[in-house]
């Protein structure tokens, strides 16, 4: 038994689905929503987060917005990043427990159930940590090196493959939305805040249908901002190699003039120089590289522009804003 207090009270639950290009899998998505939510007793909410789809993504949020009360959904001016959509769904979703959940379907929504008998045993943060996963042997091995890695330098505890499907009490949801920066790694965020919390162990699918979203070249950028964002070990190694080379190089200068003084001879060849230089050259840019990773990210935050924006709400999300003018008119 843990030390944490037990909850006795139904919460109202919100799920978060952030979709970029998601006409393919949408139907079957929401079939297995609405089957979810209709096996609860907990009051229902989903937000759609259209991250600028070019496909009919945003119409098929709508669509269903007006069938459904339960759903909401905000659309994005351009592509954003799901991170970023991530962060908007958390700043406009209810409940006072909230769900993130992408709309492949790898992620099983009836897990949910899991999440939350987690937290009726009292933890505030429950993750998905994801067993067999079945993408291609690249990706899953890039996955794998990045959660470790991440879990060696990062300042904060990063549990091993658990991305960003989660449920979270809404004291958490508040704290995370409460922070101002504008590089976004969510589930950094969310080990960041603390409080209690635990995993569930699910077997990850694959995806239902449509391409996937991440590449390599995405997942280098989300490893880029996590490791950047919650550790600053890339400049202190950035020293530590700056250290031996200038080390390494004042031992050679101590052998060259030992050789000059005693021996009468220097060293010679030009090939050994150049690559020398190339070497030392390399490094300098490596290290200046990293450093300008870091000023690139306090050049964003300066600038102070908002994370993303909306151009067109629907459902729930609408009707909110529309009794909220109400109230402002009187």
């Amino acid at each position: 038994m843990h030390k944490y207090q037990p909850r006795t009270f139904t919460p109202s639950l919100g799920i978060i689905i952030p979709c970029y290009n998601e006409e393919d899998v949408f139907p079957m998505l929401i079939d297995e929503l609405q089957k979810f939510a209709d096996s609860l007793d907990n009051e229902v909410s989903f937000l759609i987060v259209d991250d600028g789809s070019r496909d009919r993504t945003w119409q098929m949020a709508c669509e269903i917005s007006e069938k459904d009360p339960r759903f909401g959904c905000i659309r994005f001016s351009r592509n954003f990043g799901h991170q970023t959509a991530v962060s908007a769904g958390l700043k406009h979703i209810t409940g006072d427990v909230v769900a993130v959940i992408d709309a492949d379907l790898q992620d099983p929504p009836h897990v949910i159930k899991d999440m939350i008998d987690k937290w009726f045993e009292g933890y505030d943060v429950v993750y998905g940590v994801r067993a067999n996963r079945k993408e291609g042997i690249l990706l899953r091995t890039a996955y794998s090196v990045f959660y470790r890695m991440m879990r060696k330098v990062a300042n904060i505890d990063v549990p091993l493959d658990a991305g960003d499907f989660s449920l979270m009490d809404r004291r958490v949801v508040d704290h995370i939305n409460a922070m101002p920066e504008h590089n976004r790694f969510v589930r950094g965020l969310r080990g960041w805040v603390g409080f209690s919390q635990a995993g569930v162990e699910y077997e990850r699918s694959a995806r239902a249908a449509g391409e996937p979203k991440y590449d390599l070249k995405k997942l280098f950028k989300l490893a880029m901002d996590g490791i950047i964002t919650f550790s600053s070990m890339p400049l202190r190694i950035a020293v530590w190699v700056g250290t031996l080379s200038a080390v390494l190089g004042f031992l050679f200068l101590i052998y060259v003039i030992v050789l000059a003084l005693f021996y009468q001879e220097t060293p010679s060849g030009w090939a050994s120089t150049v690559v020398l230089l190339l070497f030392m050259g390399g490094i300098q840019l490596l290290i200046l590289g990293i450093i300008g990773e870091y000023i690139g990210r306090i050049f964003e935050e300066v600038k102070d522009r908002p994370i993303f924006v909306v151009s067109e709400k629907a459902g729930w999300v609408e009707e909110q804003d529309i009794v909220k003018e109400r109230h402002q008119t009187y």
